[in-house]
């Protein structure tokens, strides 16, 4: 009996070896593709059956019919040459699924793909590094159910024969570079539940005949150049669960057909040009299933329907923010849900808050007229209304007026009809004539007080003036200027010295002390008595617009911050010339060091060390930070280049070219933001236009700048002619979250790296890729690019940056997609250096998040870390919905 049951045994392990062994051609294919793709002898070994033991096989009756590269790794060889090579493929005959997401095949997919593999029927390519156009034989793959080409940098139109995919249930062409119009055979495809084309150049109309999509789940059109209405079609959709078309250029009112649509979960049509009021009959309360609703920053005006707050009792996210939405907000039994977020700021709402927020996670109340008694509730956002005894309100000329307007009296605390107005007649003259005489003495002190301030700061007695404390720094050689004394004002640490006394400290201008020609003036340096070496910024009015020079002046006077170069005192006698002097830095500028840096015949010469440069990055950034986040109002740089990064004596950085420095579009229209605004740049753009009056634009000079840092290329953020944007093209490739090693190939070869210090490299150059992205929406804010300098090694072995947003991202935003999507610059959508399109400079300024600000206002999700959010697998949430 014993032999028997070994002989079974046997004979069964046999049979099952057998029975998994596949043909010589299919196993000759696969040592092809594991050769050309170089893959690693531990995921693919050489003498093991591929059907059992090669990670990723898929075998059915001795024949292939999957391969999954996801999650395999290269050899070093490999990672050196990334290419499309999967031509072995033709050889499985029947393979059903081919899944390379997150797997680098830089290239264009080969026109034979459709034309040979006509048994596929699930096509994975996401984040694969596809470059080129789409071929059109896709279209005769009619067993097709699942084609994802998401985060690619996949250019050209879509081909109309992808219509001819009848079997397709799942089409995602999302993070992509696709340009032209949406063709309308897409809507041939009637089996479709899922169709992504988000985050692409397309433009036109949204085709009409996608309301033939009866089984359709999902449509996602978000952050296009879409234009025109929206199609009462789209109301036949009756099993659409989530409709995401914002961030587009859609115009017109919403259709009211909407209500036909009884599945719908997510509606998100915010940041586009939508008008007109809301109808009652848009929505409708019974049956709805709504959960998240987005209509913010659009033009929709007047009173939102009573129909809309009744949806409260299962509606979790409600922005409508941005808009010219009026009326009391009173009737509280509309607010029962318990956690939910609701964003009104921006509008023209009014009255008491009489609905009850205690349920509410968070709900934003801010710039609408709500007076009275404000909430008093964590999570509750109320600054820029009209309520009693709180700070950072309107003023009460605005918060009268606006009452006025609509026939109420503005009381800081209640409303008033006209009959009880008139009631209050015999006390109205004597406010009248309070407020009168109150308004004149307030104006004639303030007259009084900027007189003092001008006679102190500007028109200062320079005889009684002395200069002392400053810690000298001598610089070597022939070329300098005789020692001059000057004079110190007491009472405060900015000095105001003589026109002479100028003219002695650089000996009268010389050229051996010209250190350079600046846009605004020319740069010099001056020696002043015991030594002490300062840089004298010369200014001709006649060569800039003559005010100019006080931009730079009154923002060294008002702020403070170690990463701002020192300023010392100025001169400001002449009528035809003006001077600011600062602290001088010894180790100059970075382009400077760089420079030396490359040049071979310096000797003497020692190369910025990595450590030194991620210090310099660091400190840029910090100074950066400052600016557009802690100044008020917060302010842009608008001349981040490595010349304007100073460095002291321990390389500390110090940000300097400060002239061009402006408020960012969009904040209040203080007295200091009207003056920065004047100031216009060298090419006579104004200075407050949205193409440079926004951070974004420092970004993506900054972005420059680390490159500059990580490859040793100098002049890269200097310059943003066609020979940079060329260089660009070539290096960004060569950055990905995928392969460190490709960095390797790209780094400052005068560098002496280990592998820490590569890992390191890696995770600037990712995010300096960020910071170049050519859309400004998708960059990321200087205070998060700071902790990632912070934090570099986070940023590589954590979060991967895979699948985690980073700012005003869209619902489908991953990090991989925020960090490394579509780099082409299409000649249909022209990005200029700040990167911005005609819409996109007006558009990036607006506030889109519901809690925090800073998520895209169709995500209808929320920020949750610090320093990036935590990562989520966008792959596995899209399979869900897609299931």
């Amino acid at each position: 009996m014993l032999k028997i049951a070994l002989f079974f045994y046997f004979f069964l392990f046999f049979y099952s070896v057998l029975s998994n062994q596949i043909s010589n051609l299919e196993h000759k294919a696969l040592l092809d593709l594991r050769s050309s793709l170089h893959i690693r002898a531990k995921n693919w070994p050489r003498k093991s059956n591929p059907c059992t033991n090669w990670t990723g096989i898929h075998c059915n009756n001795d024949k292939v019919v999957g391969i999954t590269l996801t999650g395999l790794r290269r050899i070093h060889k490999g990672n050196m040459s990334l290419q499309f090579a999967v031509d072995s493929l033709v050889n499985f005959t029947h393979l059903t699924s081919f899944n390379s997401s997150g797997f680098v095949l830089s290239g264009q997919i080969p026109d034979w793909f459709g034309q040979k593999l006509t048994q596929l029927k699930q096509l994975d390519l996401s984040s694969s590094s596809i470059l080129g156009s789409l071929p059109s034989s896709l279209g005769s793959l009619n067993n097709l159910d699942f084609l994802s080409l998401f985060n690619n940098s996949i250019t050209g139109t879509v081909p109309l024969e992808l219509g001819k995919l009848s079997s397709l249930r799942v089409l995602n062409l999302s993070w992509n570079s696709f340009t032209g119009e949406i063709p309308t055979s897409v809507s041939d495809i009637k089996n479709l539940s899922v169709l992504d084309l988000s985050s692409n150049f397309f433009s036109g109309q949204i085709p009409v005949e996608f309301g033939s999509f009866l089984g359709l789940k999902l449509l996602n059109l978000a952050n296009n150049s879409l234009s025109s209405y929206i199609p009462s079609e789209i109301s036949n959709l009756s099993a659409l669960v989530e409709l995401d078309l914002g961030y587009n250029y859609l115009s017109g009112s919403l259709p009211e057909g909407f209500f036909r649509m009884r599945n719908l979960s997510k509606l998100l049509v915010g940041n586009n040009e939508l008008e007109g009021t809301l109808s009652s009959t848009l929505f409708t309360s019974n049956d709805s299933v709504l959960v998240c609703i987005n209509l913010s920053w659009n033009r929709f005006e007047g009173k939102v329907p009573d129909v809309l707050w009744s949806l409260s009792d299962h509606l979790r996210i409600l922005d409508i923010s941005g808009n010219n939405f009026t009326g009391v907000v009173s009737n509280s039994t509309y607010f029962s849900v318990t956690g939910a977020s609701y964003n009104l700021s921006n509008n023209l709402f009014y009255g008491n808050v009489t609905f009850d927020v205690r349920s509410f996670q968070s709900i934003d109340l801010s710039k609408n007229y709500f007076q009275g008694l404000a909430p008093a509730k964590s999570g509750v956002l109320v600054m820029d209304n009209c309520f009693a005894g709180l700070l950072n309100q309107r003023s009460l000329d605005d918060c009268s007026k606006f009452y006025a307007d609509r026939g109420l009296v503005f009381v800081d605390g209640g409303i008033q009809t006209p009959v009880q107005r008139a009631s209050k007649g015999g006390h109205k003259r004597l406010f009248i004539m309070v407020g009168v005489f109150g308004g004149v003495g307030v104006l004639m002190l303030m007259a009084l007080v900027i007189l003092l301030f001008w006679k102190v700061c500007y028109r200062g007695n320079s005889n009684e003036r002395g200069i002392s404390n400053v810690s000298p720094v001598v610089e070597g050689g022939n070329n300098q200027a005789p020692p001059v004394k000057f004079s110190r004002d007491t009472s405060g640490s900015i000095e105001s010295f003589t026109y002479d006394q100028i003219l002695k400290a650089t000996s009268n201008f010389n050229e051996t002390d010209l250190i350079k020609n600046g846009h605004t003036g020319d740069i010099f340096r001056g020696i002043l008595e015991g030594g002490v070496t300062v840089v004298i910024k010369k200014v001709n009015v006649h060569h800039i617009e003559k005010e100019t020079y006080k931009l730079e002046l009154d923002l060294l006077n008002w702020t403070t911050h170690h990463r701002l170069v020192p300023f010392l005192g100025h001169c400001l006698d002449h009528e035809n010339e003006k001077f600011l002097v600062y602290k001088y830095m010894p180790n100059g500028d970075l382009f400077n060091l760089l420079a030396r840096d490359t040049d071979l015949e310096d000797e003497n010469g020692q190369s910025l060390d990595w450590i030194t440069r991620l210090k310099i990055a660091t400190g840029a950034a910090e100074g950066l930070v400052y600016l557009h986040h802690e100044c008020n109002p917060p302010l842009v740089h608008r001349d981040v280049q490595a010349s304007s990064i100073l460095l002291d004596d321990k390389f500390e950085v110090r940000l300097g070219s400060l002239s061009d420095v402006c408020a960012q579009e969009g904040d209040s229209q203080n007295l200091i933001t009207k003056f920065f605004r004047t100031t216009k740049n060298p090419e006579g753009e104004p200075a407050g236009s949205s193409f440079t009056s926004c951070s974004t634009y420092d970004v993506y000079c900054f972005g420059k700048v680390l490159l500059e840092l990580v490859t040793g290329k100098v002049g890269v953020s200097h310059l943003d002619d066609a020979s940079t944007k060329e260089w660009l093209d070539k290096l960004l490739p060569f950055i990905t979250i995928r392969e460190k090693e490709l960095v390797s190939k790209i780094v400052d070869p005068s560098l002496i790296i280990d592998d820490d210090l590569l890992e390191e490299m890696w995770a600037v150059a990712i995010v300096a890729k960020a910071c170049l992205h050519p859309r400004p929406s998708r960059r990321p804010e200087m205070r998060r690019v700071l902790k990632a300098l912070e934090n570099p090694f986070k940023v590589v072995r954590e979060g991967s940056f895979n699948s985690i947003r980073l700012r005003n991202t869209s619902s489908r935003r991953s990090w991989s997609a925020a960090f490394l999507g579509s780099w082409n610059h299409s000649s249909q959508d022209s990005v200029n250096a700040s990167g911005q399109t005609s819409k996109e400079a007006g558009m990036n300024l607006k506030q889109h998040s519901i809690s925090s600000g800073n998520e895209h206002s169709s995500s209808c999700k929320r920020s949750s870390s610090e320093i990036f959010p935590e990562p989520q697998d966008t792959l596995d949430i899209e399979r869900q919905d897609m299931s």
